[in-house]
């Protein structure tokens, strides 16, 4: 009998449906990039208290109410996103640059009077990609004798001949679709045992099989010694796999590529030049896709190999709202104190999913597409968490503006659900057991050494999402059959910033550095070591802008 290894969960969870989707999706899709205009990113997007720029509206909207003219931007980037894995000392990188449209908007900014309590009412539109997931994956090297057909092996355990042979696996729910590739390549077979199960274990034949005295099969239902052998039964309660005796990673790949586009609408208000409020309403729409390879050899006798390709696309909108206010609390100080909250952006979106298995061990190509006549596919919906943001602004003269912010989103709080408005148990469970809260802190700074010039600054450090020990957990009959995970670590990002004005007519300029370390597992089993990853990215962007 094998060893059962820990997989596919965070914990011991039951009742998954078959439209499992992972927390790691989720949490891809949920979390936003530093991006907008290039003051703002200049600024390392601490200007939540400071206002007085267009993006300010998807962070505190009350910023478009310092607005005292119309303005029209856009903004242009381009990135170069870095991602290296290292494995006990073999180290592979993989880079990809793109051009970015990164942003366009406009506020119309309308005066009510000098003497009135309300001086401004300031309406706004912004455009800006909220998340970037191009990446690209690249690994390799040994795993110290774990493999994935384990993982697979136990996805099927407690599936019996009436699953297998119950018409189409692919579209059978209570079987997943790494179990059904397995079974389909014989790379996973039930576990022989001596004790009596319903099903006798039987050759190619279908011969019966017995256990000799050495605990060796054999058709012979007698040993050499005239005494009888043991009847051999399969137990589909567990599954082992048939791989040679010494497994090991050859390959890994992924791509990740596609966006989060986010529209916000927003209308504000300056109140006695003291008070400003703000609402904006966002619309998200989400383009994810995801390829991924995980080829894998044995060596030793009877060493063979499979190759697995995961193709994975979710795409669908959503819609949320923000509340913030800017307050001077002090009529003759600059000081600024900025409050906002975002409730959580509610999606729906459509999850689309197709493998191929390649195995050598006989030879096959098993493709989903052709099981199912297309992608599977099926929709749920997603609720983000709340988030709370908090900001001070100063500033000295118009030489010198500073900011901080903070803010916090609790990420162990989000909400699957089925479309029918069913809860999705496995994700919501999951995601309590794997997520956490996540601090942001935003520091920036701006210095004007001539009126027409400026020079600017920022940092962020961002707490992960995930607790030290979250992996990726999927149900017994999912759909999804990429394996692979990140926990992504704290990431810091440092900005640098120039910006040029001239009459109505501006032009900024930003550089953005972000960093951050991740542990990287192709699966999970207990006890194996993860390989190092290092992520980051470099960004330019270019704002050009005209007020009147």
């Amino acid at each position: 009998m094998k060893t059962k290894i820990l997989t596919l969960a965070c914990a011991l969870l039951t009742g998954a449906g078959a439209a499992a989707q992972t927390i790691y999706d989720a949490a891809t899709i949920a979390q936003k990039d530093l991006n907008g205009t290039a003051r703002f990113v200049g600024m390392g997007g601490a200007m939540g208290a400071l206002g007085g720029d267009i993006s300010t509206m998807g962070t505190n909207p009350a910023g478009i109410g310092i607005y005292r003219s119309n303005d029209v931007m856009t903004t242009f980037g381009y990135s170069l996103t870095s991602t290296e894995i290292n494995n006990a000392g073999t180290s592979l990188s993989a880079d990809k640059a793109r051009w970015n449209f990164d942003n366009i908007g406009a506020v119309i900014s309308t005066k009510i009077g000098n003497q009135t309590t309300l001086r401004y009412v300031n309406f706004g539109f912004n455009y800006h990609k909220a998340k970037s997931f191009y990446r690209t994956r690249s690994a390799a090297g040994d795993l110290g004798g774990y493999t994935q057909l384990d993982v697979i092996a136990a996805q099927a355990d407690g599936l019996t001949p009436e699953h297998w042979g119950n018409g189409n696996i692919f579209n059978n729910n209570d079987i997943g679709w790494l179990s059904a590739l397995g079974w389909e390549g014989y790379l996973i077979s039930p576990t022989l045992t001596d004790q009596p199960t319903d099903y006798r274990a039987q050759d190619e034949h279908g011969n019966p099989l017995f256990f000799d005295a050495n605990g060796d099969l054999t058709s012979s239902p007698t040993g050499t010694d005239g005494r009888p052998n043991a009847p051999a039964y399969d137990d589909y309660g567990f599954y082992g796999n048939v791989a040679g005796a010494y497994p090991y990673l050859r390959e890994f790949r992924s791509y990740e590529r596609g966006g989060v586009d986010q529209y916000d609408l927003n209308v504000s208000f300056n109140v006695n030049d003291r008070v400003y409020l703000g609402l904006t309403v966002g619309i998200y729409d989400v383009d994810y896709s995801k390829y991924s390879l995980y080829n894998e050899d044995s060596e030793g006798e009877g060493g063979g190999g499979y190759m697995l390709e995961s193709h994975n696309n979710i795409s669908g909108s959503g819609v949320d709202v923000k509340f913030g206010v800017i307050l001077r609390p002090f009529e003759y100080s600059p000081l600024r104190v900025g409050l906002a909250v975002h409730t959580p952006v509610f999606y729906n979106l459509s999850y689309s999913t197709s493998a191929i298995l390649t195995s050598d061990y006989t030879d096959q190509v098993i493709d989903t597409y052709n099981y199912v006549d297309g992608d599977m596919w099926y929709d749920f919906r997603l609720r983000t968490p709340w988030v709370f943001n908090a900001s001070l602004g100063y500033t000295v003269g118009s030489s010198l503006a500073l900011g901080a912010e903070y803010e916090y989103a609790d990420y162990s709080g989000m909400d699957f659900s089925y479309p029918e408005g069913g809860s999705m148990d496995w994700e919501n469970n999951e995601a309590g057991l794997c997520l956490q809260g996540v601090h942001t802190l935003r520091l920036g700074a701006e210095f004007k050494p001539v009126p027409s010039f400026s020079l600017r600054a920022g940092y962020n450090y961002t707490t992960s999402a995930y607790k030290g020990d979250a992996y990726k957990a999927l149900a017994v009959n999912s759909l999804t059959t990429d394996t692979d995970f990140a926990n992504l670590k704290s990431a810091h990002t440092v900005t640098l910033g120039l910006g040029y004005h001239t009459g109505s007519f501006y032009a900024d300029l930003a550089y953005k550095y972000d960093t951050y370390k991740a542990d990287f597992y192709p699966f999970m089993a207990e006890g194996i070591q993860p390989m190092k990853e290092t992520d980051s990215r470099s960004k330019v962007l270019l704002t050009l802008g005209y007020r009147f």
